[in-house]
């Protein structure tokens, strides 16, 4: 039976300190592969905390899989802003584009709960709700609308999943 050992990582910067290295070194395993190995799988996250799955079988063989970080991080970090808006509703602190809303959509694909795109890009965009965050110049229960019209058919048409 494999061990499992699931923690949270900065995106490209893991270190055998803590969480990895006392989680790790009981199951006897180069942390120092490990951590490598998630450095460079996590590389394209830098900034932003990861989620990451180690399991370790009994020959001490390990696999890395990395999730990706939550929805709100992925926006935060395609609008270069640190925090959403303390007053949402009233207050907004950045504007999210759809096509920035399509490619988030796309990281997170394997975690959406919806069919096509289209339904994905409005669970990101329902995250801007309660973020303070326009989309195209709207608010984003306004922009509901305009996709169910098929406003964005164009760039939301596309394959999905």
């Amino acid at each position: 039976m494999a061990d499992v050992v699931e923690v949270l990582v900065p995106g490209g910067k893991a270190n055998p300190g803590p969480p990895l290295g006392p989680s790790l070194g009981p199951l006897g395993i180069n942390i120092k592969k490990v951590v490598d190995e998630i450095n460079a799988k996590t590389a394209s996250f830098n900034g932003m905390t990861v989620p990451v799955k180690i399991s370790v079988d009994a020959k001490k063989n390990f696999t890395v899989e990395v999730g990706t970080p939550p929805t709100s991080a992925l926006i935060l970090s395609e609008l270069k802003l640190t925090k959403g808006s303390g007053a949402t509703g009233t207050n907004f602190v950045g504007d999210l584009t759809i096509d920035q809303a399509a490619r988030i959509a796309e990281m997170k694909k394997e975690e959406m709960l919806s069919y096509n795109l289209k339904g994905a890009v409005k669970e990101v965009i329902g995250t801007c709700v309660s973020m303070g965050i326009t989309v195209e110049g709207k608010k984003p229960k306004e922009i509901f609308a305009d996709i169910d019209a098929g406003k964005y058919d164009d760039k939301l048409s596309k394959p999905y999943k």
